[in-house]
């Protein structure tokens, strides 16, 4: 069942305590709008012990922001429902309705280029995060996690793990709310900000986020502006298995295989539901990036 939000800072309402975000509608291009397909189930594993945490580096300052006090209320929605997914496309509208302005830059490669790979992962923290860190561990890899901001508030140990280990923070809204370009500027402005919060809370010690993920890859010119001024930059992908479906562990695998280039960035997940197709084709993913040369790198920043 979709979530269509929590009130807080100003009335924004919560989800009830252990309730995770999760992605309803999953993208099958390089980053705009998406798809239907029923809700997954929820697992219910807890989260694996958090090492020990070095500091991470505290953030820079960033220019003031028009969007920096939480202290506007975020407005009421009627939910939407999950629509499915493909090929993205642009949900149904009345006739005569203007679509959009598209966003114009959307980052869709490394940091460094050459022979890398960025490897993302999405609506997170959830039940499958320990088990993709261990192996991102095992072959000294980096990644960068999308977090869900209600998700990051319940696991905030998986959160403080993530940046432990080396990795990377992304903002992926509070609840995923999707399409997300037919909620008002407000709300949009809410999802975005809130969720930023809600993950630096988690994180501690400055985390700074550089990029936020759209759900469904919903990024439009007036989001994207939202996520500039909170000083984040829009983070899309360039390879997309679809493993949010349960596609098959191999169909996975031969996805990312066959559409991967040298500078790439690979977009899985590691909560949302059911995530044991993800960790399995991981299994084999990647020892053979470091087999086919590839290194292991961030997206552009």
């Amino acid at each position: 069942m979709r979530r269509t939000g929590r009130h807080l800072r100003g009335g924004r309402r919560r989800a009830p305590p252990g309730v995770a975000g999760r992605e309803h509608d999953r993208p099958g291009g390089r980053g705009s709008s998406a798809a239907a397909r029923p809700t997954p189930g929820e697992d219910a594993a807890s989260d694996p012990a958090a090492p020990t945490r070095t500091p991470a580096p505290s953030a820079t300052t960033a220019p003031a922001s028009p969007y920096a006090s939480p202290s506007a209320p975020r407005s009421s929605a009627a939910p939407s429902q999950p629509t499915a997914s493909g090929t993205p496309s642009a949900p149904a509208s009345s006739p005569g309705a203007t679509a959009p302005a598209p966003a114009p830059h959307v980052l869709r490669h490394t940091a460094s280029g050459g022979r890398t790979v960025a490897l993302t992962f999405d609506d997170g923290p959830g039940p499958a995060t320990g088990q993709v860190l261990d192996l991102l561990a095992q072959y000294h890899a980096k990644a960068t996690f999308c977090e869900i901001g209600d998700n990051a508030r319940t696991r905030p140990a998986a959160v403080q793990r993530i940046l432990a280990e080396g990795h990377r923070l992304c903002d992926h809204t509070v609840d995923h709310p999707q399409p997300m370009h037919t909620q008002s500027h407000e709300q949009q402005v809410a999802e975005i900000r809130d969720a930023k919060a809600d993950i630096e809370a988690a994180a501690g010690n400055g985390a700074q986020i550089s990029w936020w993920r759209a759900p469904g890859g919903d990024f439009t010119a007036e989001n994207e502006r939202i996520g500039a001024d909170l000083g984040m930059k829009s983070l899309g992908w360039s390879v997309d298995p679809r493993d949010w479906s349960r596609p098959g562990v191999q169909a996975i695998v031969s996805t990312v295989q066959h559409d991967l280039r040298p500078g790439g960035v690979v977009l899985m997940h590691d909560g949302g539901g059911d995530r044991s197709q993800t960790v399995a084709a991981l299994k084999q993913l990647l020892p053979w990036m470091v087999a086919q040369g590839y290194t292991f790198d961030f997206p552009q920043s």
